[in-house]
């Protein structure tokens, strides 16, 4: 079931941007001054703005919906892992001794061994 909620949603975020993509910006209106209107005669006298923009609040209330519908899936899986009695870190950490790391032992120089800044 999350898988296909998936897919559906990839495809709405598809379908948005082109639609988006499709859409004339503000600037686009003043060319229908000098002939350009012809194109805006398929979706009617309001040209293709009003539909499109219906279009594109569908599939943006379509991906809150199956976004809303993902995060579900997700909490419930995380509450699923956490019931399992799998351990956090903070577990883990409590349960495992502490280990001291090995000291390396170093041996004793002695001041003869050790130049002096006078002795160039």
């Amino acid at each position: 079931m999350e898988t296909i909620v998936l897919i559906v949603h990839v495809l709405l975020a598809a379908a948005i941007i082109a639609l988006i993509l499709l859409q004339q910006g503000k600037g686009a209106e003043a060319g229908a001054s000098f002939g350009g209107g012809a194109s805006q005669t398929v979706f009617g006298s309001d040209g293709s703005g009003s539909f499109l923009g219906r279009v594109t609040a569908i599939l943006a209330a379509g991906i809150f919906i199956t976004s809303f519908v993902l995060a579900v899936f997700a909490k419930d899986k995380a509450q699923t892992i956490g019931d399992a009695g799998i351990p956090d870190a903070a577990t883990i950490e409590a349960a495992a001794p502490a280990q001291q790391a090995p000291v390396a032992e170093v041996p004793a120089v002695k001041e003869s061994e050790i130049p002096s800044a006078g002795n160039n």
